[in-house]
């Protein structure tokens, strides 16, 4: 993938395809807050990065030691256009997340594009990537775009994002890091699979160096990015071990999910809120419970928390059956837990009883 280089320094290295970056385009919901100021126009990044020692983000991860550096680097470099980009990359990142939850990816990808093309759709690299998602040529073939003198689809926003997301879902189905899906995107998967031999490890901090330059600068600007956008770090800026170790059930469903390749081609997503129970989606949809779990792991669970928000996936035609009666399985699935709780407290207070009884 062609990429457009940031303005920051790794190891002194600068990517190589294109000129640097002047205008990078996403939105940033704390450049105008006074954490943002404090930890940017002060240089005090010690915030981002939280040992055990100290309080954690609002989702529990923490930034790598060793990307910190890099982070304070492009922060500092890019501070007025971080400013200037907020005005009109709204409707941009509207339509990319929508299609990364279509494909029932994590939406902090979209940072991808950030740093691939500036969200420009006329973006071209000197090797020939083109569109706001750089893709070549023969891979936006591969995946389902028209590319000609005439016409070329990478340009056309809805269609190359599309694209782009079927690629970060085969990537990662075959990766299962996302710190490596990065890396394959900008240098191919055969570059990763080389790295992993020669270092023996998976883990992207360990492997790195074995990466060329520009792919492992890559990944470290797309971490750089999402802090900076979301003022944390999440489930696509670790690697899968760290966020084994540091997001909660609520954040790791995404890595849970059971399904083959043409499930996950004919499935749709919708993000939803509320007290739904797997059980009443399940039963609207004529879905077997255990069918419902492998689409949405650890549904009731991460319902059922402060973070009660979820990425229902289903097969089309059974979230369509969803989307059409959603009132009602919200209504039921209230009254089910309503009475799940009280035959709680029933068996509680019957417990409560019988151990009452043998005291006397």
């Amino acid at each position: 993938m062609g990429c457009l280089s940031l303005l920051h320094a790794d190891d002194g290295l600068k990517g190589k395809k294109t000129k640097s970056l002047s205008k990078i385009t996403a939105v940033s919901h704390i450049a105008d807050t006074a954490i943002f100021k404090k930890k940017v126009l002060k240089d005090d990044f010690s915030g981002l990065f939280l040992t055990d020692a100290m309080e954690n983000t609002s989702n529990g991860s923490r930034l790598n030691p060793r990307a910190i550096n890099f982070v304070q680097d492009y922060i500092g470099s890019n501070k007025e256009d971080l400013d200037d980009m907020k005005t009109w990359c709204k409707p941009y990142f509207s339509l990319i997340d929508r299609v990364l939850l279509q494909y029932g990816l994590p939406t902090e990808l979209k940072y991808l594009a950030v740093i691939e093309s500036q969200l420009k759709p006329t973006a071209k690299s000197w090797v020939g990537a083109v569109g706001p998602w750089q893709l070549m040529p023969e891979t936006a073939r591969i995946l389902g775009l028209k590319v000609s003198h005439k016409y070329d689809e990478r340009k056309n926003y809805a269609k190359s994002t599309a694209a782009a997301a079927r690629y970060l879902r085969d990537l990662y189905s075959e990766l299962n890091d996302w710190l490596l899906v990065i890396a394959a995107y900008n240098g191919g998967t055969a570059n990763v699979y080389r790295a992993i031999k020669k270092s023996h490890s998976r883990d992207f901090w360990n492997l790195q160096y074995y990466l060329p330059a520009e792919s492992r600068t890559h990944v470290k600007k797309f971490i750089a990015t999402h802090y900076v956008f979301e003022g944390q770090g999440g489930v696509t800026t670790l690697t899968r071990a760290e966020a084994n170790a540091q997001l909660t059930g609520s954040d790791m469903y995404v890595f849970n999910r059971k399904l083959s390749k043409d499930e996950i081609a004919n499935a749709k997503t919708i993000t939803i809120s509320g007290k739904y129970y797997g059980a009443v989606i399940a039963k609207y949809t004529m879905m077997d419970l255990a069918t419902f779990n492998r689409y949405n792991p650890d549904f009731d669970m991460v319902m059922a928390s402060s973070n009660n928000t979820y990425d229902l996936k289903l097969p089309a035609d059974k979230l369509d059956v969803f989307a059409g009666s959603k009132y009602e399985i919200l209504n039921e699935s209230v009254q089910s837990l309503l009475m799940d709780a009280t035959e709680e407290l029933a068996i509680q207070k019957s417990i409560h009883d019988v151990a009452k009884k043998e005291e006397d």
